[in-house]
């Protein structure tokens, strides 16, 4: 905890005849972590795959393209031996190959029919309106033939011209069909041109456009029953053969990442150099796996690990169990570098509470927490999980801080008494206690604490819960800079600010007459200072500033809170007053409605507002004074199995 795995560089050296054997064994293991081969003068060349690999890759392709085509997706089907599924592989991939073959060609040839009677139907529309056969539109020697559409009927300025012609027009949808003598060509164009004619296609057909419409909608109906029957078929191939593909999937993938393992690493001509790490603990482990693969014949070598290496160690967490769903949230910001502390057990701590203080409603908690843990439950995801079990965690902390604030979905639990008159509470007979009188506004601390009603103390709080959480992460950084640079790198970089804020507080209760005079807390801050230049150098003076703005952001633990108890305060005024002047059915619905969905709405913005605050308050004010990141993940060379077993 606090910092991650200790890792060993470990090399493995062994003849070529057993390059394969010892493979096997690290990827049966999965605690190697196989760093890839870069070519350099040392006359290492990178390995050649494996015969088989070739024939592997190939039915990996075949068998990802039928899961693709029949949907096959993830499920939680029993595990299957390894052995069972090679014994039928070839077989079994063979029949359902060509079962998915012909489908999908029955698919093509049915999307493709359908994708020409369409057009054919666009085509054909136009016309449907004129009652004149398709096939007497052509062919014609001394009459030209005019077809499509003009702005209005244009037979009165055709008659002008000529009267010598044959006119169908629909006025619905301004298509004409126009049959005028050959000589007359060019005056009826100048004259459509006017109309603004588009020229419609006449499609190559024989009959009228009626009747080839309804044949063209009686087999789009064929069509779609069959392509209904079809996908009937593939559902079918799909639950009989799920299990098989992802079983076959997983044994292919398997087999193929072990078949071009040789290209990750070093060989000569007659041996093989694989380099990697692994967790220090793991090390004897790893040593007697590889003896006992290749009968001792392969040597297992741990390396000093040198300054420079510690960028490139990849980073494995090293938390307990219940801190564990926090590393998704470390992860999305960025893995700790190996000698920097793992703060994932601190925001265990810091982002559960904080999310807790913006929300504080009782109600809101559990809706909240039944939802988690509903959701847990049904969905099987390993990337879902943790964000839940980081749910849970915030709604026990929301819990608790709405049994201090006393609110549940906008309401008191307390009656609250005031100079405007009484706010009564949910709970009959419960009353507000006054605790004490804050120096901040002259304001009353009260249990339960009614945030609306000592705003000013609040905002306070939260400025010094923002001061003490930003100076924990100064002495967390304080840590980390000892371990990487000593003593005084520590002490001018993180202690300098601890020194700063030192001064300016010993010189604003000087100035304030609590402290007998402001020269010691100036004469400390510019000691801060100049600690502060020689450690950061010109950066450091010019973030001083950022103190301020820094502590004052924590100040959104009351502002984003007050915003959530205002809005489910509306919700229910609304839903109330719909009730009340009124009555009646209608306005009871009403109320119902809007109480439903306007406190829905507000659990919605219960889980992205506290969340989003909160990981703003770790990432931007806490981690910006201590923490680096940019360590690589940790990822042996193995496979987790889900649907096979050895």
């Amino acid at each position: 905890m606090l910092k991650p795995k200790e890792m060993s560089r470990a090399v493995i050296v062994g003849h070529k005849d057993i390059m394969e054997e010892t493979i096997e064994a690290l990827y049966s293991c999965n605690l190697f972590h196989l760093e890839d081969y870069n070519e350099d003068d040392s006359g290492l060349k990178l390995g050649r795959p494996f015969e088989k690999a070739g024939a592997l890759s190939k039915k990996i392709v075949q068998l990802r393209s039928i899961s693709s085509f029949l949907g096959v997706t993830s499920s939680d089907s029993p595990k299957q031996k390894e052995s069972a599924v090679y014994q039928d592989l070839d077989s079994k991939l063979d029949k359902l190959d060509a079962e998915v073959t012909e489908k999908t060609e029955q698919r093509s040839e049915l999307e493709t029919r359908l994708k020409e009677i369409e057009s054919l139907k666009k085509d054909l529309t136009p016309f449907s309106a004129i009652p004149i056969d398709l096939e007497l539109y052509r062919d014609y020697e001394n009459i030209a033939v005019f077809t499509g559409t003009v702005k209005e009927n244009v037979g009165p300025a055709i008659s002008k011209v000529t009267s010598a012609y044959e006119m169908e027009y629909d006025q619905s949808t301004g298509t004409v069909a126009l049959f005028v003598k050959k000589e007359d060509d060019s005056k009826v164009s100048e004259i459509l041109s006017n109309f603004e004619f588009r020229e419609l296609r006449v499609p190559e057909q024989s009959g009228s456009p009626q009747t080839l419409i309804a044949k063209i909608a009686s087999e789009e109906a064929d069509i779609q029953r069959r392509m209904e029957s079809l996908e009937s078929d593939i559902a079918s191939i799909k639950d009989k053969y799920s299990e098989f593909i992802l079983a076959s999937e997983e044994v292919l993938s398997i087999e193929s990442q072990k078949a071009e393992a040789p290209v990750r690493i070093a060989t000569s001509e007659h041996t093989f150099v694989i380099d990697g790490w692994i967790p220090e603990e793991n090390v004897s482990e790893l040593e007697s796996i590889i003896n006992t693969a290749t009968n001792g014949r392969a040597f297992v070598s741990v390396q000093k690990i040198e300054k420079k290496d510690t960028d490139i160690i990849p980073i494995e967490y090293n938390n307990p169990k219940v801190t564990r769903p926090f590393q998704e949230i470390m992860d999305l910001y960025a893995r700790p570098k190996y000698k920097e502390i793992d703060p994932t057990a601190l925001i265990f701590i810091s982002f559960p509470l904080f999310y807790g203080m913006i929300l504080g409603d009782i109600g809101y908690a559990l809706i909240l927490l039944t939802l988690a843990m509903v959701v847990k439950k049904v969905v099987k995801s390993d990337a879902v999980k943790p964000l839940m079990n980081v749910l849970i965690y915030c709604q026990i902390s929301t819990l608790i801080f709405g049994v201090l604030y006393g609110e549940f979905m906008g309401f008191p639990l307390a009656s609250l008494h005031t100079d405007h008159g009484t706010i009564a509470g949910l709970i009959p007979g419960f009353e507000t206690v006054t605790l004490f009188t804050s120096p901040i506004a002259g304001e009353l601390v009260t249990y339960p604490i009614h945030r609306t009603h000592m705003i000013m103390t609040m905002i306070a709080a939260t400025a010094l819960v923002g001061v003490l959480h930003i100076n924990f992460g100064y002495l967390v950084g304080f840590v980390n800079e000892n371990r990487k640079h000593g003593f005084t790198a520590a002490m001018l970089e993180k202690g300098s600010w601890m020194v700063v804020e030192l001064g300016i507080i010993l010189a604003v209760l000087g100035y304030t007459g609590t402290a007998p005079t402001e020269i010691i807390g100036i004469i400390v801050f510019l000691i801060g200072f100049v600690m502060l230049v020689k450690g950061e150098g010109v950066k450091g003076p010019i973030e001083l500033p950022a103190l301020l703005s820094n502590a004052l952001s924590y100040t959104r633990l009351i502002a984003v809170g007050l915003s959530s108890i205002y809005i489910a305060s509306t919700v229910n005024l609304i839903a109330f007053e719909m009730i009340w002047p009124q009555g009646g059915i209608v306005a009871a619905v009403g109320a119902i409605l809007v109480f439903i969905f306007g406190h829905a709405l507000n659990t919605v913005l219960s889980i992205i507002a506290p969340g989003l605050h909160a990981l703003r308050l770790q990432y931007v004010e806490f981690f910006g004074k201590f923490y680096e990141g940019g360590g690589r993940k940790y990822n042996p060379f193995g496979y987790i199995r889900k649907y096979t077993e050895e």
